[in-house]
């Protein structure tokens, strides 16, 4: 992959009943070239419109991917790809790191009624999450508008090292920074700085 191609990383931090999401635009090359920040509900179904949010402060046209670091962050807050696909106008890569069963376990037990239906419904329109070896480590990818032999070069080509693309990684370092500031500001009780 050549150095200067560029992708959107979206990760998150959640605390209280708040969670910042960090888009971090990062080149193949590792170099960071922007960041946008939102904000959706612990629990809620916001998720989505948050990232569409930050896909129009921080997907420029040069722009080529958009990873993903969860597929249900926010406490099971499940993310549309084709939604988030369709806002971007490129492909969508949803990578996670851990193997699993899946989510329907933990939402039949977070969740009942019609916010269960309607999570499961959302859950079970996801791509189909495929392994991919990344060096020593194993992730896993579901992608929307590319091929799975692409999208196995361009998480590949990603990540210079360890198990996590770069675009990922620091939009989560971002998002944490993000989120602790606005933790520190909201608690924040000191004498005003004019005093």
């Amino acid at each position: 992959m050549k150095a200067g191609v560029r992708a959107l990383g979206v990760a998150e931090s959640s605390r209280g009943d708040r969670s910042t999401l960090s888009g971090a635009v990062v080149r193949a090359d590792r170099v960071v070239d922007g960041l946008a920040f939102a904000t959706c509900t612990v629990g809620g179904t916001d998720a989505t419109d948050a990232v569409c949010s930050l896909l129009e402060d921080a997907c420029r046209p040069d722009v080529r991917y958009v990873f993903l670091g969860a597929i249900a962050p926010a406490w099971y807050n499940l993310l549309s790809l084709d939604r988030i696909a369709r806002s971007a106008g490129r492909p969508v890569l949803a990578v996670t790191f851990e193997e699993s069963d899946g989510l329907e376990a933990g939402l039949r037990e977070a969740f009942s009624g019609d916010d269960l239906e309607d999570r499961l419904e959302s859950y079970r329109s996801l791509p189909e999450r495929r392994p991919v070896s990344v060096r020593d480590e194993t992730v896993y990818v579901r992608s929307v508008g590319i091929s799975d032999e692409e999208a196995r070069e361009v998480v590949r080509g990603f990540t210079p090292e360890g198990g996590r693309p770069e675009p990922i990684r620091v939009a989560r370092l971002a998002a944490r920074a993000a989120d602790s500031h606005r933790r520190s500001v909201e608690d924040s009780s000191g004498p005003d700085c004019d005093e």
